[in-house]
């Protein structure tokens, strides 16, 4: 398929080299890149530059060139919340166009991959990402490819659809009660607080405000209730997660009759989280190491949260692949390998 041609004859054609041009003087460099289609208006620069013969791939008889083959990819794996850049040298990232939830189908990725010379890598599935984020790349590895591999791809994603997208964020009001006499009766300050407020309004959450109870179950109960009879459509228990006997929290939220999905994770810090249903309300059981680490398993149930995600159990054990936080001198996340279990 490769062959050498008279420059009056490669139109549509694919350069297999860089054309250089030399102007003395002014310029050094190539012209035209590998991989060009040359166009009408190509050939009078190509004959003045005097190249009179070209190599060249040929396209046509169902092959595809590598920037059609890498936008025809991104374009059947793409969901909601996903835009293309153009291609580039062969390669056609994909990018978010809002704030959300990375959700990637991971076996439709490694189908994909299994295609004959094509390429589609991603971030981890299920971390937060920001606008603008650069969250896939893909490209084939010959300059043109056969067509049958790109509609192998195709395929796939249509099977499988989506395989990439960005699920945004929902602004769930949110309660937080405080549990622990010590803190109740004024003994010592609330730094559960601001720490959890920060995190759910940086996510567009609604505060409804902080209640303080003393470890009585109760107590705590009638807080949590007095939450969502306000509207609530979030609340967080803080403190109180331990197994000592008079922390009381985890009875406490089974005590309202919420459908308990896990108490404890394989996530560290963050062992000792509870996730529970009352309804369709989250409630959240919070453990001290969300006050005192800068990222833990909190930062990494809370966007699921916020994307409509219901957790199971079974979302919670495949949290510890992935489930270790090494506690980074500056901490990077979500761009390490903390909470990124497929």
């Amino acid at each position: 398929m490769m062959k050498t041609v008279p420059v009056q004859d490669a139109l549509g054609m694919v350069l297999c080299h860089d054309v250089t041009q030399i102007i003395p003087g002014q310029f050094k460099g190539p012209a035209f890149r590998k991989g060009h289609i040359v166009q009408p208006e190509d050939i009078p620069r190509l004959l003045d530059m005097g190249k009179e013969r070209l190599f060249v791939w040929e396209t046509g008889h169902g092959l595809v060139h590598e920037n059609d083959a890498a936008q025809r990819i991104a374009t059947a794996a793409a969901g909601r919340g996903i835009i293309l850049t153009d291609p580039k040298e062969g390669r056609v990232n994909l990018i978010a166009a809002h704030d959300g939830l990375l959700k990637i189908n991971t076996e439709a990725l490694e189908a994909v991959n299994s295609v004959d010379q094509v390429v589609l890598s991603t971030l981890h599935s299920h971390q937060r990402v920001a606008k603008g984020k650069t969250l896939a790349g893909t490209r084939v590895i010959p300059l043109v490819i056969d067509e049958q591999h790109v509609k192998a791809v195709e395929t796939i994603c249509q099977r499988r659809r989506p395989l990439l997208e960005v699920k945004p964020f929902r602004g769930l009001k949110t309660g937080i009660v405080t549990t622990g006499s010590e803190v109740y009766h004024g003994r010592i300050q609330d730094r559960f607080g601001p720490v959890v407020r920060r995190k759910v309004e940086d996510l567009g959450c609604e505060y409804l405000g902080q209640v303080y109870v003393s470890d009585q179950i109760d107590r705590v109960v009638q807080a949590i209730l007095g939450f969502i009879h306000e509207g609530a459509q979030l609340v967080t228990v803080t403190g109180g997660m331990s197994v000592d006997p008079d922390d009381v929290t985890p009875a406490a939220i089974r005590a309202t009759g919420a459908r308990v999905v896990t108490y404890g994770a394989p996530v560290l810090p963050g062992a000792m989280f509870m996730l529970a249903y009352l309804g369709e309300v989250p409630v959240m059981g919070l453990p001290g190491c969300v006050m005192y680490h800068h990222t833990s398993i909190f930062d990494m149930v809370l966007p699921r949260i916020l994307a409509g995600e219901e957790m199971t159990r079974k979302d919670f054990v495949k949290l510890a692949h992935g489930g270790l936080c090494v506690q980074c001198e500056r901490c990077r996340y979500p761009d390490c390998g903390f909470g990124k279990s497929a």
